[in-house]
């Protein structure tokens, strides 16, 4: 298998995030319908809801994206004041009171919320241990951040199918390998990070199989990587469609195409 390019610089390049990558909610819309075909399906914004039923005051959702959470706790929690952030003004147009922020310099007073919300966002955080003393520093005394990433295990054959659709389009035995959002702040290695800041932390697992009869959501998700297609080293859209081919092809044969999931919640205090 060719070796994992640094792709760091790309994943947390702010003016691509905020425009190309996450410029509206499409790209993460696609991402996260993927999650539809996962079994078991986990109810996140509800495992959310109930980790703040202690919670008084205003939770602060920093990376909101397209306010998915935002929306469910709003509806969950009506009594909580929920203040979406996010460094994209284009992804937060349809969300009432959104601020655009980053989790690096917050702009909140110390001990201001009750709970914070981190989800999938912070490998995209160039400085995470800055953006971790920032989550600690506006929640008040026995309030919980509630950080959500990936394992490093996580999608493996997502990953195997890019490479090898790659290697398809350029002629080689693999290609090289996609940029990977969630390995910069993985599931193993949050716990340490985030204990620099809080005391406690408990890790809530969440693993499952998606399996697919239909190549459609699977390619959705390859082609929501599009703000970096320039920088696979790759033609993103060949790849792509080459993908589109080997999926076919395994459903064809084995009647589904499987990748198994592991995902997690660290809720910290």
């Amino acid at each position: 298998m060719t070796a994992q390019p640094t792709h760091d610089h790309l994943v947390t390049d702010r003016s691509l995030l905020s425009t190309k990558a996450y410029g509206t909610g499409r790209h993460l819309a696609a991402r996260q319908s993927l999650y539809q075909w996962q079994i078991p399906r986990h109810d996140l914004p509800g495992i959310v809801v109930n980790e703040l039923a202690d919670v008084r005051g205003v939770v602060a959702d920093v990376g909101c994206g397209n306010g998915k959470f935002v929306a469910r706790v709003r509806e969950g929690r009506p009594d909580l004041g929920v203040l979406p952030m996010d460094v994209s003004h284009g992804i937060l147009s349809t969300l009432p009171g959104a601020v655009v922020a980053d989790v690096q310099q917050l702009p909140l007073a110390d001990g201001a919320l009750g709970a914070v919300l981190a989800l999938h966002m912070l490998y995209h955080v160039e400085d995470q241990a800055q953006a971790v003393r920032e989550l600690g520093r506006v929640l008040a005394s026995g309030g919980i951040a509630i950080v959500s990433t990936n394992s490093r295990r996580d999608k493996r054959e997502l990953e195997q199918l890019w490479r090898q659709a790659a290697g398809d389009v350029l002629g080689t035995p693999e290609g090289p390998a996609r940029v990977q959002l969630s390995a910069r702040f993985t599931l193993e290695d949050a716990p340490a990070i985030l204990g620099t800041v809080f005391g406690e932390i408990r890790t809530i697992p969440l693993p499952g199989v998606i399996e697919v009869t239909d190549a459609e959501p699977v390619v959705a998700h390859l082609a929501s990587y599009e703000a970096w297609a320039d920088k696979m080293g790759v033609p993103f859209l060949e790849t792509v469609e080459r993908a589109r081919e080997r999926v076919d092809e395994t459903i064809q044969a084995e009647g589904a195409f499987r990748v198994t999931c592991l995902g997690g919640m660290l809720v910290c205090r």
